[in-house]
């Protein structure tokens, strides 16, 4: 959350010359609701739910950046279908850093909470070791200008051949 993958996610994909979906964005026009609206009423369990059968769907189009929701990562088939179907880059991003970016962001159901940071620490607790088992890529971005960012993705995929 608030690792930048909506904006880095958008330059690599022109970078590449391939089309950017994101996953939240994709449930959203889907339900005609926004995710608040979803959680509210379906619950996290209803979120996650809807969120499976889209990447499940979007995982095996060719030509495109996928941006996916943090929490993606939970499911062990979003896992599964992430990481056999393409290559996963992870977005790393202090708490510090993703708190600051998502302070004042009230389309995150999980930080409409009195203490965000504390949610923000447990949800990394949980979710880096996940990160890390299917990533492909690591590339930290406290503080870095997204095409710096872009560029190193571009670098990393060039090293593996995966692109020119």
């Amino acid at each position: 959350m608030g690792a930048g993958k909506s904006t880095i996610g958008r330059l690599l994909s022109q970078e590449l010359k391939l089309s950017f979906v994101d996953s939240d964005k994709v449930i959203e026009e889907r339900a005609g609701a926004d995710i608040p609206w979803i959680f509210d009423v379906e619950g996290e369990d209803g979120f996650r739910d809807r969120e499976a059968n889209i990447i499940d769907q979007l995982s095996t189009e060719d030509g495109q950046v996928l941006a996916t929701g943090g929490g993606a990562v939970m499911r062990p088939e979003n896992r599964s279908n992430l990481q056999g179907r393409g290559t996963v880059v992870y977005l790393q991003a202090s708490v510090e850093q993703q708190l600051e970016r998502t302070v004042r962001d009230k389309n995150r159901p999980l930080l409409q909470t009195e203490n965000p940071e504390a949610v923000l620490k447990q949800l990394m607790e949980t979710r880096h070791p996940l990160y890390l088992q299917v990533a492909d890529i690591v590339v930290e971005t406290d503080k870095r200008n997204p095409k710096a960012v872009v560029a190193d993705i571009i670098g990393a995929l060039r090293e593996k051949q995966i692109v020119k």
